[in-house]
């Protein structure tokens, strides 16, 4: 008989209330193009700055060193995607890579395309109960760093001094669009990568798990759908590694360097990409 579970009800309260609160941009009252404005700017400085350069490709994989100053602010920008802080989610990205498609898996696609998607926040998984512990176990580099602890703690109140910034100086419009229109594409955007990057999409590298290339999730998510060839080289600093996939992430990686910001980018060599080639 199959156990009934559990709802992760504090998330999953959260994460509807965003749904519906984001249904609030359909008011014609609270459209402005100033809205739709600040919410792509935020989504670029939360999303692609702070989630795949700092939280994914720099502080998960050390795939790169960006100066500490710069790897802060964009610390600091990943947190206001609320997507945890950054220990929660580099843990369990660390955990994704250790057991992917397989039992502790945190989002794993064996157990379905909606868990892969959505469904392990708002359920309660006993093979990982998102506890300190764990967390602290998979993170010891960020945990020795009360910047980053005190980010863990306080990403949520930092959301709310967003919205009140953004009601002041843009009204209503502003905190519609630039919180919840701009967190519910962010999440399902995210999301896209541990579903359909790891269902529809080519192989071009041998790897145990199920994580495919996929066009349209990279385009999506600058770079992030490059999923196969990510789980081949996890700390390559480059996802699209042919010249037809575009890696918008990367781009910006590389000007960063250019202007002094990053270094010890790691990207395989051709050598190692051969031996790695799928059948």
């Amino acid at each position: 008989m199959k156990t009934r579970m559990k709802v992760a009800w504090p998330t999953a309260i959260w994460l509807v209330g965003i749904h519906v609160l984001a249904l609030l941009a359909f008011v014609p009252h609270f459209f402005s193009w100033s809205g739709v404005a600040v919410a792509a700017a935020l989504y670029f400085a939360s999303g692609i700055l702070g989630v795949n350069v700092c939280f994914h490709r720099t502080l998960t994989h050390r795939g790169l060193v960006l100066a500490k100053p710069l790897e802060y602010a964009l610390a600091f920008c990943g947190s206001l995607t609320v997507q945890g802080g950054p220990i929660s989610w580099v843990a369990t990205h660390r955990v994704h890579h250790a057991k992917s498609d397989r039992p502790g898996d945190p989002h794993g696609v064996d157990k379905g395309l909606f868990w892969a998607h959505m469904g392990w926040m708002l359920f309660v998984d006993p093979d990982f109960p998102k506890d300190e512990k764990i967390f602290a176990r998979y993170t010891p580099d960020l945990q020795a760093q009360p910047y980053y602890l005190f980010l863990e703690r306080y990403f949520m109140p930092l959301q709310l001094v967003l919205a009140v910034a953004l009601y002041a100086l843009g009204g209503w419009s502003w905190v519609i669009w630039g919180i919840f229109v701009r967190l519910l594409v962010t999440y399902h955007i995210t999301w896209s990568v541990n579903s359909a990057a790891h269902a529809w999409g080519y192989r071009t590298y041998a790897t145990k798990d199920q994580s495919t290339n996929n066009w349209w999730v990279a385009l999506l998510t600058a770079g992030e759908g490059w999923h196969n060839n990510h789980h081949a080289f996890p700390t390559s600093a480059r996802h699209g590694l042919r010249r037809r996939e575009f890696d918008l992430t990367w781009v910006i990686i590389r000007s960063l360097k250019l202007l002094g910001l990053a270094k010890e980018i790691v990207v395989p060599t051709q050598s190692q990409r051969e031996r790695h080639l799928a059948a």
